[in-house]
C-alpha cells in the first residue's frame, strides 16, 4: 500500500475481504492466447489477441503477479508469460489465491460451470470458506431442457429457486442486462403473459435443443420470483462483453423496478462501471441498494483510486461492497483483491491526509466495504482470523480513544 496514512495502509494490508462476487478458475495448464484471453473482458479471441498485454490490467498483471512468481517488477512481457505458463492454472491458484487475504468467496456458478473448477475446489485452493449465489437464467434454462410444461412454468422456476436456496446458496443473480437489456417493463408480469411467452419458447427449446433465455417477459418473471424470496439480488450493470449493449446496461433504468421493490429485498447493482456515479446515485435513493465497482478495478488498472473514488461520492458507505468478478484466471482474484487495496489507500488515505476525514472514520469504511456490509447482507457468519483488521489495530491507533468502536458485524 503506497497511500498517504500510513494507518489506513497497514489495516488494507491486513484486513481480509469478503468477495461478494466471483466465480471460479479453469482446471490444468494455460496457453498464451488462452491467457490474453481470459484477460480480457471480450468474449471475441481476435479483440484479446489484438490486445496482448498492452492494457492496464495486463501491465497489472505483470507489475503484482510477477513478483509472486520469482520475476522482478514490470518485467517484459515475454519472460512475464514464460514463468506464469509453466504453471498449470491449479499451481498458479494455490500461489495466488491465498496472497489475495481474502475471508470468503461468494461464487456464482452459472458461467461456463462445465469448464471450471467447483465452488468447492475454489475453496481450497483459496483456503477460504465459500458460500454461492444461483444464476436465475441459469435455472430457468435447466428447467426449459427438462421439458417442464408452459402451464407450470412459474411454479416450476420459484420451486427450484426455493431449493437452491433451501440447499445452502445465499443469494440470486440476474444478467437481463445482456439478454433484454436493463429498459425492459419493470411490472411484474401477468399468469397469462408467463403461459404464452413460456409456451413460445418451450416449443423453440424442444425444436433446437438448445436452451438460451432471451424473452423479456420470462426475464422478469425470474427478477420478480427472487424479489419474492426477500434473498439478496445481484444484477448484472455496467461493463460486459459485447454480448451486451452498454447504453442499455445503465442502472438508472432500473430506477422503476427499484420503486416497487422498496423494502422488499436487497438489490445488488454490480460492477456499475462507466455508471457508477448513477448506481451511487441509486445506493442514495433507495434502502434496499447496494453497489460495487468489482469488475472495473482490474481492467482499470492504475486508474483504480479515481474509479473508486468517484463510487463512494454519492453511495453511503454502508451500501458499498467489494467484489473481484473474477474468472478463469486466479490472477484476476489477487489483481481484484490487490488493486482494491491500492485504490481505498489512495483514496481513503488522502482524505485523512487532506484532513477531509479522520482516521478513525476511513477505518471504519474500509472495514465496511472491506466485509463487514456482504456479512450483513449476506447473513454470513464472521471468520475468526479478520479480527486482526478490527479491534487489536484499533487499540494501537491514535485516531480514536479504546472502545469507542465497535467490530460487531452481524446485525
Amino acid at each position: 500500500m503506497n497511500g498517504p496514512d500510513p494507518d489506513v495502509n497497514e489495516l488494507l494490508e491486513r484486513v481480509e475481504l469478503v468477495d461478494h462476487h466471483t466465480h471460479s478458475i479453469v482446471g490444468g495448464p494455460v496457453a498464451a492466447a488462452d491467457y490474453e484471453f481470459m484477460l480480457s473482458e471480450s468474449d471475441r479471441s481476435s479483440a484479446a489477441a489484438a490486445a496482448g498485454l498492452d492494457t492496464q490490467i495486463g501491465f497489472a498483471a505483470r507489475r503484482w503477479i510477477g513478483p509472486l512468481l520469482g520475476l522482478r517488477p514490470n518485467d517484459p512481457e515475454d519472460r512475464f508469460l514464460g514463468a506464469r505458463l509453466a504453471l498449470t492454472n491449479e499451481k498458479a491458484a494455490a500461489r495466488l489465491l491465498p496472497a489475495a487475504g481474502l475471508e470468503r468467496l461468494i461464487v456464482d456458478t452459472g458461467f461456463r460451470g462445465d469448464e471450471i473448477l467447483s465452488a468447492a475446489g475454489l475453496g481450497v485452493l483459496a483456503k477460504v470458506p465459500v458460500s454461492t449465489v444461483v444464476r436465475l437464467e441459469a435455472i430457468a434454462e435447466r428447467l426449459a431442457l427438462e421439458g417442464v410444461p408452459a402451464a407450470g412454468f412459474g411454479s416450476a422456476v420459484r420451486d427450484a429457486v426455493e431449493a437452491e436456496l433451501a440447499a445452502g446458496a445465499v443469494g440470486l443473480k440476474s444478467i437481463i442486462a445482456y439478454r433484454a437489456g436493463l429498459d425492459v417493463d419493470p411490472a411484474r408480469p401477468r399468469g397469462a403473459e408467463v403461459v404464452d411467452s413460456a409456451d413460445r419458447w418451450l416449443r423453440e427449446v424442444a425444436r433446437d435443443g438448445r436452451a438460451r433465455l432471451v424473452d423479456p417477459v420470462l426475464l422478469r418473471l425470474l427478477l420478480w420470483t427472487a424479489v419474492d424470496t426477500g434473498r439478496p439480488l445481484q444484477v448484472h450493470t455496467g461493463f460486459g462483453d459485447p454480448d451486451l449493449d452498454l447504453d442499455r446496461a445503465d442502472p438508472l433504468l432500473l430506477t422503476e423496478f427499484l420503486r416497487q421493490t422498496d423494502g422488499a429485498c436487497p438489490v445488488l447493482l454490480l460492477h456499475c462501471y462507466p455508471f457508477h456515479r448513477n448506481a451511487g446515485y441509486l445506493a442514495q435513493m433507495f434502502a434496499h441498494v447496494y453497489v460495487d465497482v468489482g469488475l472495473a478495478i482490474n481492467y482499470v488498472g492504475a486508474q483504480a483510486p479515481v474509479v473508486l473514488a468517484e463510487s463512494l461520492e454519492l453511495a453511503p458507505f454502508r451500501k458499498v461492497l467489494f467484489s473481484s468478478d473474477a474468472w478463469g484466471l486466479p490472477d484476476l482474484h489477487l489483481l481484484g483483491s490487490w488493486l482494491f487495496r491500492r485504490a481505498m489507500a489512495r483514496a481513503i488515505g488522502g482524505w485523512v491526509a487532506g484532513g477531509d476525514w479522520s482516521r478513525h472514520d476511513a477505518l471504519h469504511v474500509i472495514e465496511l466495504i472491506a466485509f463487514e456490509n456482504a456479512r450483513r447482507v449476506y447473513g454470513l457468519p464472521a471468520r475468526g482470523s479478520a479480527r486482526r483488521s478490527g479491534r487489536d489495530y484499533r487499540s494501537r491507533s491514535s485516531a480514536a480513544p479504546a472502545g469507542t468502536f465497535s467490530t460487531a458485524v452481524d446485525e
